[in-house]
């Protein structure tokens, strides 16, 4: 065995399906055995690779044993002369490994290797190559020097900035989302070190390969996407406390009592002040909007106070009580506040009806208590209008110039569209296109860039993939989708990095798969497009479906008598009716077609969303009614379809 690949998952089951795509693919033709561990995913990620790689050796873990571990657990068995350990959000061209396995024959001296790595938006990733540690390269790390002299011999050790990303260098770290192992080294130096849970664990094992007196190589000639950040949030407070204690094990492990002191002592720094910045960031994005909702509520109060005094009311000396500044005006203030919340008016994107719906709302509630206040502690029902209609425009209007100026502590709801390309064959684009009108994507243009001159006959085709930048100017695309059954992943790569530094965001359609992967920055989540099928499991929908078919069966057991005259099959009816109130069963369920489907389970239904239609459709319409019936799942169309379809329901 030339190669053994190792991927450690948890709860990435749309990424790691994207990756054994790109792993089948580059494996062909050469002796290689692929291992997936799995950390106890909930996301069914195991039974996808059962269905779609059998060829994979599964190891499934019933609790997350770490990083470490769970690459241990494949390397104790794998049988290859290398050993490549994969993160599951990365994507690896065709020829990556044969590149990396002929590098690594040609270099007998060579314990590890790491490549060219990009992010999801085509950007290098600077970790592709790393410098040890040191305290003073932590300083530099921790304290920003490294950011603002990336290209310095001293200053910039950590990411080695200084040297020629597109040339192959000696490196003494690799990183852990692609790191090429040769198995007599792993033999000499012994596997990760289980110490560390998660991050660290690549700097160690890299730092114990130098120290047996192998070499680490940084190898650009073959690239691969890292989607960084999947698995976990990278401005968490977990993530702060998880990464720097990781050092903190390091530094104990390798450096002299006295450095590695001094290495603590900066980390522990580092740890209390991203932490305290991280919770602090985290409290002021959540506190922000409401507490300047407050000071503009407030503020409109105190001017129309003074309004009222000064100008109204003026030729009569009239002036309110203390109590209004005191009591009434900071009630008033809480009471909208909270409305607001309760509407909705603060959940992103924000939507400005959610605002003005919670102003109005709070404004009834607090003109209802106000009614039954006595007399001595009312004060003026037109302060409370008046608030009401200044925090109506004024709460709006200050959203709305913030997003206007693209202040991002407001994510306000708009009616953008994109406006999409996408890149393959005719077949290919026409599955993709269906997949984005089943999804919530907004568009507002979709047109095809076909991969040869055949398909420009069609209304949609925009052009060539040779002309793909060119095009991207013309039809002024935000964002463009890559068709992976038909583009090779190195060309894909090749593509991104060519438009990378602009604002086009880049998606990858895996085949045969109902999603769609991108990632917009190397610190947020993938935007990850699925169809939106899940509106059928929501508690609130599963409930009504559950206390419709008891309603159901009971109203059809009232009936029975009627129902045995008109309905053909009787025994089937009874048999139903117990079934359905046992909850065996639901009246209205998926029609099963020969390909399996991704849709939310449900239970087997008496009837189907195809009884609805007089004829029976075709497989490709049937899979697209069971996907709309999940998608926009309403107790009335199970009404609809139980009132249309009533002879079959003995069936």
């Amino acid at each position: 065995m030339k190669l053994s690949v190792i991927i450690v998952n948890y709860n990435v089951r749309h990424f790691l399906e994207q990756c054994l795509h790109s792993v089948m693919k580059a494996a062909k033709g050469l002796d290689v055995e692929v291992f997936v561990v799995d950390n106890n995913s909930v996301d069914n990620s195991l039974d996808m690779v059962r269905e779609k790689f059998p060829e994979v050796i599964i190891i499934a873990n019933k609790e997350n044993v770490g990083f470490s571990k769970a690459n241990n657990q494949a390397l104790r068995i794998a049988k290859g002369e290398y050993n490549l350990l994969l993160n599951p959000d990365t994507v690896v061209e065709e020829d990556t490994f044969k590149k990396v396995i002929e590098f690594m024959d040609a270099h007998p001296d060579a314990g590890g290797l790491g490549v060219y790595m990009i992010d999801g938006k085509g950007n290098f990733l600077p970790e592709s190559k790393r410098g040890l540690p040191t305290p003073l390269v932590a300083f530099y790390k921790i304290f920003g020097l490294s950011a603002l002299f990336p290209k310095s011999k001293i200053f910039g050790k950590y990411h080695l900035g200084y040297l020629d990303k597109e040339k192959t260098h000696e490196v003494e770290i690799l990183s852990g989302a692609f790191m090429l192992l040769r198995k007599s080294a792993l033999d000499k130096v012994g596997l990760l070190d289980e110490d560390f849970f998660m991050y660290g664990e690549d700097i160690d094992l890299s730092y114990r390969i130098i120290i047996a007196g192998y070499k680490n190589y940084y190898f650009p000639e073959t690239r691969i996407i890292h989607y960084k950040g999947e698995s976990t949030k990278k401005s968490s407070v977990n993530y702060v406390f998880v990464f720097y204690n990781a050092m903190i094990i390091f530094a104990k492990k390798h450096f002299s009592q006295k450095n590695a002191s001094i290495f603590s002592f900066l980390i522990n720094i580092a740890i209390y002040l991203r932490a305290g910045i991280a919770i602090l960031n985290r409290f002021v994005k959540r506190i922000l909007v409401p507490a300047i909702d407050a000071l503009v509520i407030f503020g409109g109060l105190l001017l129309l106070k003074y309004y009222w005094e000064n100008v109204v009311r003026a030729d009569e000396n009239f002036h309110f009580e203390e109590k209004i500044l005191s009591v009434a005006f900071p009630t008033f203030v809480v009471v909208w506040l909270l409305s607001i919340f309760m509407n909705g008016g603060y959940d992103k994107p924000v939507k400005t009806m959610n605002v003005i719906r919670g102003v109005l709302s709070g404004a009834i509630l607090i003109l209802v208590a106000y009614a039954l206040l006595p007399e001595s502690l009312r004060f003026s029902r037109a302060m409370v209008l008046l608030g009401a209609a200044w925090s109506v425009f004024a709460l709006p209007a200050y959203r709305y110039i913030l997003h206007l100026l693209k202040v991002n502590i407001i994510e306000l709801e708009t009616d953008f569209k994109k406006r999409i390309a996408i890149v393959g064959n005719r077949e290919e684009y026409l599955r993709v296109l269906e997949f984005i009108r089943l999804s919530d994507v907004k568009t507002s243009f979709i047109g095809h860039i076909s991969l040869n001159e055949h398909e420009l006959k069609h209304d949609d085709s925009l052009g060539t993939y040779h002309q793909l930048i060119e095009l991207i100017t013309i039809y002024k695309i935000d964002e463009v989708i890559f068709c992976a059954k038909d583009i090779p992943a190195q060309n894909i790569i090749e593509q991104m990095s060519r438009i990378s530094n602009t604002n086009i965001e880049f998606k990858i359609a895996p085949p045969e798969s109902l999603f769609i992967i991108g990632s917009n920055s190397i610190n947020t989540n993938g935007e990850l497009y699925v169809v939106n099928i899940n509106s059928i499991n929501k508690p609130s929908n599963k409930r009504s479906k559950r206390l419709l078919d008891i309603l159901t069966s009971l109203i059809l057991i009232l009936f029975l008598p009627v129902l045995f005259i008109i309905v053909p099959t009787r025994m089937g009816l009874i048999s139903n009716i117990l079934h359905v109130l046992f909850g065996k069963k639901s009246w209205v369920g998926y029609k099963e077609t020969k390909a399996k489907q991704e849709l939310p389970k449900i239970k087997k239904g008496v009837l189907t969303p195809v009884d609805y239609l007089a004829k029976t459709p075709d497989e490709l319409t049937i899979h697209r009614l069971n996907q709309l019936y999940a998608k926009d799942y309403q107790v009335n169309n199970d009404l609809q379809i139980i009132l249309k379809s009533w002879r079959l329901l003995g069936q």
